[in-house]
Protein backbone atom coordinates (compact mmCIF):
# COMPACT_ATOMS: atom_id res chain seq x y z
CA UNK A 1 0.00 0.00 0.00
CA UNK A 2 1.16 3.50 -1.03
CA UNK A 3 2.26 4.66 2.54
CA UNK A 4 2.23 8.52 1.57
CA UNK A 5 0.34 10.16 -1.74
CA UNK A 6 1.84 12.13 -4.44
CA UNK A 7 1.28 15.73 -4.43
CA UNK A 8 -1.18 17.76 -6.28
CA UNK A 9 -2.87 20.88 -7.27
CA UNK A 10 -6.52 20.76 -8.64
CA UNK A 11 -7.50 23.79 -11.18
CA UNK A 12 -11.10 23.84 -10.95
CA UNK A 13 -12.67 26.03 -13.33
CA UNK A 14 -16.66 24.44 -12.12
CA UNK A 15 -18.67 25.96 -14.90
CA UNK A 16 -17.24 29.37 -15.38
CA UNK A 17 -16.13 28.24 -18.03
CA UNK A 18 -16.64 26.16 -20.74
CA UNK A 19 -15.59 25.52 -24.48
CA UNK A 20 -12.85 27.23 -26.38
CA UNK A 21 -11.87 29.04 -23.13
CA UNK A 22 -12.22 25.75 -20.71
CA UNK A 23 -9.52 24.88 -23.02
CA UNK A 24 -7.42 27.58 -23.24
CA UNK A 25 -7.05 27.46 -19.43
CA UNK A 26 -6.49 23.66 -19.52
CA UNK A 27 -3.33 23.99 -21.69
CA UNK A 28 -1.61 26.73 -19.33
CA UNK A 29 -2.29 23.90 -16.40
CA UNK A 30 -0.61 21.71 -18.92
CA UNK A 31 2.01 24.12 -19.55
CA UNK A 32 2.59 23.65 -15.93
CA UNK A 33 2.54 19.77 -15.26
CA UNK A 34 5.29 19.51 -17.92
CA UNK A 35 6.98 21.81 -16.48
CA UNK A 36 7.01 20.64 -13.12
CA UNK A 37 6.26 17.04 -13.12
CA UNK A 38 3.58 18.01 -10.65
CA UNK A 39 -0.27 16.04 -10.57
CA UNK A 40 -2.09 18.59 -12.12
CA UNK A 41 -6.24 17.66 -11.97
CA UNK A 42 -8.28 20.05 -14.21
CA UNK A 43 -11.70 19.75 -14.01
CA UNK A 44 -14.29 21.20 -16.90
CA UNK A 45 -18.22 20.33 -18.20
CA UNK A 46 -18.84 17.07 -19.22
CA UNK A 47 -18.96 18.16 -23.20
CA UNK A 48 -15.52 19.25 -22.73
CA UNK A 49 -13.79 16.13 -21.45
CA UNK A 50 -13.20 14.57 -24.88
CA UNK A 51 -12.00 18.23 -26.32
CA UNK A 52 -9.65 18.97 -23.63
CA UNK A 53 -8.53 15.17 -23.23
CA UNK A 54 -7.82 15.75 -27.00
CA UNK A 55 -5.59 18.64 -26.86
CA UNK A 56 -3.59 18.74 -23.62
CA UNK A 57 -0.63 15.58 -22.55
CA UNK A 58 -0.15 15.77 -18.52
CA UNK A 59 -2.85 16.94 -16.73
CA UNK A 60 -5.60 14.72 -15.58
CA UNK A 61 -9.08 15.59 -16.62
CA UNK A 62 -11.46 15.52 -13.84
CA UNK A 63 -15.48 15.20 -14.56
CA UNK A 64 -17.12 17.49 -11.85
CA UNK A 65 -19.34 14.54 -10.43
CA UNK A 66 -20.15 10.52 -11.76
CA UNK A 67 -22.94 8.10 -10.65
CA UNK A 68 -22.53 4.75 -9.72
CA UNK A 69 -24.89 3.60 -13.07
CA UNK A 70 -24.07 0.74 -14.46
CA UNK A 71 -24.45 0.52 -18.73
CA UNK A 72 -28.18 0.07 -19.12
CA UNK A 73 -31.13 2.26 -17.89
CA UNK A 74 -30.14 5.68 -16.28
CA UNK A 75 -31.53 8.37 -18.36
CA UNK A 76 -28.93 11.97 -17.72
CA UNK A 77 -26.81 10.01 -15.07
CA UNK A 78 -23.74 9.97 -15.46
CA UNK A 79 -22.00 6.70 -16.35
CA UNK A 80 -18.60 6.22 -14.97
CA UNK A 81 -17.68 4.21 -18.54
CA UNK A 82 -18.51 7.08 -20.34
CA UNK A 83 -16.58 9.48 -19.01
CA UNK A 84 -13.91 7.41 -18.92
CA UNK A 85 -14.10 6.36 -22.75
CA UNK A 86 -14.37 10.68 -23.01
CA UNK A 87 -11.18 10.94 -21.27
CA UNK A 88 -11.50 11.66 -17.78
CA UNK A 89 -9.17 9.95 -15.70
CA UNK A 90 -10.92 11.47 -11.54
CA UNK A 91 -14.17 12.70 -11.14
CA UNK A 92 -15.34 14.94 -8.21
CA UNK A 93 -17.78 13.49 -5.90
CA UNK A 94 -19.64 14.81 -3.45
CA UNK A 95 -18.68 18.45 -3.79
CA UNK A 96 -21.11 21.19 -1.81
CA UNK A 97 -22.63 22.12 -4.78
CA UNK A 98 -23.46 18.67 -6.20
CA UNK A 99 -24.39 16.72 -2.93
CA UNK A 100 -24.56 12.58 -2.97
CA UNK A 101 -26.00 10.48 -0.08
CA UNK A 102 -23.41 8.56 1.86
CA UNK A 103 -24.98 5.42 0.15
CA UNK A 104 -24.54 6.74 -3.14
CA UNK A 105 -21.17 7.55 -2.42
CA UNK A 106 -19.58 4.54 -1.35
CA UNK A 107 -21.27 2.68 -4.47
CA UNK A 108 -19.91 5.14 -6.74
CA UNK A 109 -16.13 5.20 -5.43
CA UNK A 110 -16.24 1.50 -5.46
CA UNK A 111 -17.15 1.50 -9.28
CA UNK A 112 -14.67 4.38 -10.29
CA UNK A 113 -12.17 1.92 -8.44
CA UNK A 114 -13.72 -0.44 -10.65
CA UNK A 115 -12.63 1.07 -14.21
CA UNK A 116 -9.65 3.20 -13.12
CA UNK A 117 -10.88 6.41 -12.27
CA UNK A 118 -9.40 8.59 -9.25
CA UNK A 119 -11.74 9.82 -6.72
CA UNK A 120 -11.62 13.04 -5.12
CA UNK A 121 -14.40 13.45 -2.34
CA UNK A 122 -15.81 16.10 -0.26
CA UNK A 123 -16.31 16.27 3.22
CA UNK A 124 -17.91 19.67 4.88
CA UNK A 125 -16.61 18.49 8.17
CA UNK A 126 -13.91 16.55 9.77
CA UNK A 127 -16.62 14.18 11.04
CA UNK A 128 -18.00 14.13 7.54
CA UNK A 129 -14.20 13.26 6.47
CA UNK A 130 -14.06 10.62 9.15
CA UNK A 131 -16.89 8.72 7.60
CA UNK A 132 -16.19 9.05 4.16
CA UNK A 133 -12.47 7.83 4.58
CA UNK A 134 -13.59 4.53 5.63
CA UNK A 135 -14.73 4.22 1.74
CA UNK A 136 -11.04 4.69 0.79
CA UNK A 137 -11.43 7.34 -2.08
CA UNK A 138 -7.82 8.50 -3.60
CA UNK A 139 -8.11 12.26 -2.76
CA UNK A 140 -10.03 13.23 0.48
CA UNK A 141 -11.54 16.74 0.28
CA UNK A 142 -12.28 18.30 3.54
CA UNK A 143 -13.29 21.79 3.29
CA UNK A 144 -15.67 24.01 5.83
CA UNK A 145 -18.73 24.95 3.00
CA UNK A 146 -19.11 28.63 4.45
CA UNK A 147 -15.62 28.74 3.30
CA UNK A 148 -16.13 28.09 -0.14
CA UNK A 149 -15.47 31.24 -3.12
CA UNK A 150 -14.94 33.47 0.09
CA UNK A 151 -11.07 33.98 -0.07
CA UNK A 152 -10.95 32.92 4.14
CA UNK A 153 -9.51 29.97 5.09
CA UNK A 154 -9.61 27.77 7.59
CA UNK A 155 -7.17 28.33 10.47
CA UNK A 156 -4.14 26.02 10.67
CA UNK A 157 -5.67 23.97 13.36
CA UNK A 158 -8.18 22.57 11.20
CA UNK A 159 -5.48 21.43 8.50
CA UNK A 160 -3.60 19.71 11.25
CA UNK A 161 -6.54 18.00 12.18
CA UNK A 162 -7.50 17.15 9.46
CA UNK A 163 -4.16 15.24 8.55
CA UNK A 164 -3.54 13.98 11.79
CA UNK A 165 -7.00 11.97 11.72
CA UNK A 166 -7.32 10.96 8.17
CA UNK A 167 -3.31 9.58 8.25
CA UNK A 168 -4.77 7.53 11.13
CA UNK A 169 -7.63 6.22 9.06
CA UNK A 170 -5.86 4.97 5.87
CA UNK A 171 -2.59 6.90 5.06
CA UNK A 172 -2.91 5.89 1.69
CA UNK A 173 -5.52 8.81 1.55
CA UNK A 174 -4.60 11.67 -0.17
CA UNK A 175 -5.63 15.08 1.84
CA UNK A 176 -6.61 17.96 -0.14
CA UNK A 177 -7.65 21.40 1.73
CA UNK A 178 -8.92 23.84 -0.54
CA UNK A 179 -11.16 25.98 1.08
CA UNK A 180 -10.65 30.18 0.84
CA UNK A 181 -7.74 29.39 -1.37
CA UNK A 182 -6.49 32.51 -3.12
CA UNK A 183 -3.26 32.37 -3.50
CA UNK A 184 0.00 30.85 -3.86
CA UNK A 185 1.15 31.08 -0.32
CA UNK A 186 -2.67 29.68 1.16
CA UNK A 187 -1.60 26.87 -1.09
CA UNK A 188 1.92 26.46 0.31
CA UNK A 189 0.53 26.72 3.96
CA UNK A 190 -1.54 23.79 3.90
CA UNK A 191 1.11 22.09 2.41
CA UNK A 192 3.52 22.52 4.73
CA UNK A 193 0.93 22.36 7.43
CA UNK A 194 0.38 18.67 6.11
CA UNK A 195 -2.27 18.49 3.44
CA UNK A 196 -1.00 16.38 -0.35
CA UNK A 197 -2.61 19.34 -2.26
CA UNK A 198 -4.57 21.66 -2.81
CA UNK A 199 -6.32 23.62 -5.56
CA UNK A 200 -8.82 26.94 -6.04
CA UNK A 201 -11.57 28.51 -8.46
CA UNK A 202 -12.20 31.82 -7.71
CA UNK A 203 -8.29 32.42 -6.30
CA UNK A 204 -7.25 31.30 -10.31
CA UNK A 205 -9.98 32.58 -12.40
CA UNK A 206 -10.28 36.04 -10.35
CA UNK A 207 -6.10 36.28 -10.76
CA UNK A 208 -4.48 39.09 -12.94
CA UNK A 209 -3.08 36.13 -15.46
CA UNK A 210 -4.27 32.98 -14.12
CA UNK A 211 -1.82 31.35 -15.80
CA UNK A 212 1.10 32.91 -13.78
CA UNK A 213 -1.75 31.71 -10.47
CA UNK A 214 -1.50 28.20 -11.65
CA UNK A 215 2.49 28.08 -12.07
CA UNK A 216 2.94 29.83 -8.70
CA UNK A 217 0.14 27.61 -6.95
CA UNK A 218 1.94 24.20 -8.50
CA UNK A 219 5.64 25.58 -7.35
CA UNK A 220 3.90 26.38 -3.89
CA UNK A 221 3.07 22.53 -3.52
CA UNK A 222 6.54 21.51 -4.52
CA UNK A 223 8.32 23.91 -2.28
CA UNK A 224 6.22 23.01 0.90
CA UNK A 225 6.43 18.90 0.07
CA UNK A 226 10.21 19.74 -0.59
CA UNK A 227 10.30 21.95 2.53
CA UNK A 228 8.51 19.04 4.85
CA UNK A 229 11.01 16.44 3.36
CA UNK A 230 13.70 18.51 4.86
CA UNK A 231 12.49 18.73 7.79
CA UNK A 232 12.30 14.83 8.19
CA UNK A 233 9.13 13.91 7.35
CA UNK A 234 9.02 10.65 5.09
CA UNK A 235 7.05 12.07 1.85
Amino acid sequence: MQTHPAPFLVVNPKSYLYGASSLALAKTADAAAKRTGLTIYFTCPFSDIRLIRENTDAIVVTAQAMDSLQPGRGMGHLLPEALYDAGARAAFLNHAEHPMTIAELSKTITRAHEIGITTIACADSLAEGRAIAAFAPDILLCEPTDLIGTGRTADDSYTTSIVAEIRAINPAIGIMIASGITTADDVYRVVHLGADGSGATSGILNAPDPAVRIAEMADAVLRGVSERRGSGEMI
